[in-house]
């Protein structure tokens, strides 16, 4: 399916938010990354239940450390 993460187009085999944070970043800390399908916030409790479409627009936020 095409999707856009991060306002850029890409093909995924993904179906679920979970199994794309996964393929976007590897293992995921237990805090510091949020995730918005299409403007709405998807909990982290959600995310393997969150199933994706064709089209969907994906945000996805890691928080830094930084100084």
């Amino acid at each position: 399916m095409r999707i856009t993460v991060n306002n850029e187009a890409r093909d995924t085999q993904a179906d679920t938010v979970e199994a794309l944070v996964e393929e976007t970043l590897g293992e995921v800390p237990e805090a510091g990354t949020a995730v918005a399908v299409d403007g709405e916030v998807v909990p982290r409790s959600q995310w393997a239940s969150t199933k994706l479409v064709d089209g969907s627009t994906v945000d996805v936020l890691t928080a830094v450390q930084g100084g």
